[in-house]
């Protein structure tokens, strides 16, 4: 069970004027095309820009629940991570990653003025809330001593991170994103042995699986399970097959770490009975 930061939503503000991230950003020009505000709050921002002529709507768990259903040119997330625990901040990432338009821009807000880390009494509500400190492996757009934005761009649209000859660390804008953490990315497979196969990628050039560290397999996991469930919306599938080929002996051609995500579907092979032990022809079903 994933953890969960239950009254996270107790900190949003209720402002009488824009924020100081979104005020920047709209006079520097930032906001473009269609734009969500993630992790919104009470919406304040959102009915500012709209008075400004911007093409913007927001989206929050607790104030705003109905999930966007497009992808956005722009999106902004302004002071979220600080108060979500390390798995809910991954989630965030995904989402915000998996609703951006392959050319957008997201800037996330983070507070830098943070005097207590950790759970903290609610002086007004009287909950146990909670914030933290956030560093994340973007582009830092703006710092100053009470906050820090920054300007994720997909990764299939930046220049190669390793200058190698591994198709994994130098994506063209030509693959499909589906989504991106601050440690891994998922795309769908180039040569797909079903419809919807995903690949689930560590940033960090590395070929063995079991060199990963815990926090890049923990990323690499957690991603696994954000990626079924895209899937299952989009495709219906009916069961899954998840592997990971690890040296050449196993059958591994990248040598880049990689989880393949292969739906599967009624009737797609004359029987399935054994799955992946079927990678040695007539051992898979060892009910006969």
């Amino acid at each position: 069970m994933s953890q969960s930061n239950i009254y996270s939503h107790l900190t949003a503000k209720e402002r009488d004027r824009i924020s100081f991230p979104a005020r920047m950003l709209f006079e520097k020009g930032m906001l473009k095309g269609e734009i969500l505000d993630f992790g919104c709050g009470f919406g304040k921002d959102v009915e500012i820009l709209k008075k400004g002529n911007l093409d913007v709507s927001g989206y929050d768990k607790h104030y705003f629940p109905n999930y966007p259903e497009k992808k956005f040119d722009t999106i902004i997330c302004f002071y979220v991570l600080n108060v979500l625990l390390p798995e809910e901040q991954s989630k965030v990432l995904m989402e915000v990653s998996s609703l951006l338009k392959p050319n957008g821009k997201a800037y996330f807000a983070v507070r830098r003025d943070l005097v207590y880390v950790g759970y903290r009494t609610h002086k007004i509500h009287q909950k146990p809330t909670f914030q933290c400190n956030v560093i994340l492996p973007y582009k830092s757009f703006f710092k100053n001593e009470n906050c820090e934005i920054y300007e994720y761009t997909p990764i299939n649209n930046q220049k190669p991170f390793v200058i190698n000859e591994c198709p994994f660390c130098s994506l063209g804008n030509e693959i499909e994103l589906i989504t991106e953490s601050a440690t891994a990315f998922a795309v769908f497979d180039k040569f797909p042995i079903s419809k919807g196969h995903a690949l689930i990628i560590i940033k960090r050039h590395c070929s063995n699986y079991f060199d990963l560290t815990f926090k890049e397999e923990s990323a690499c996991i957690f991603m696994l399970n954000f990626v079924k469930e895209v899937i299952q919306k989009k495709y219906e599938p009916n069961g899954y097959n998840v592997g990971i080929n690890v040296e050449k002996s196993a059958g591994q051609t990248v040598d880049h770490v990689h989880i393949h995500l292969i739906p599967r579907y009624d009737g797609d092979v004359e029987d399935p009975t054994g799955g992946i032990r079927n990678i040695f022809p007539l051992l898979g079903n060892y009910l006969v």
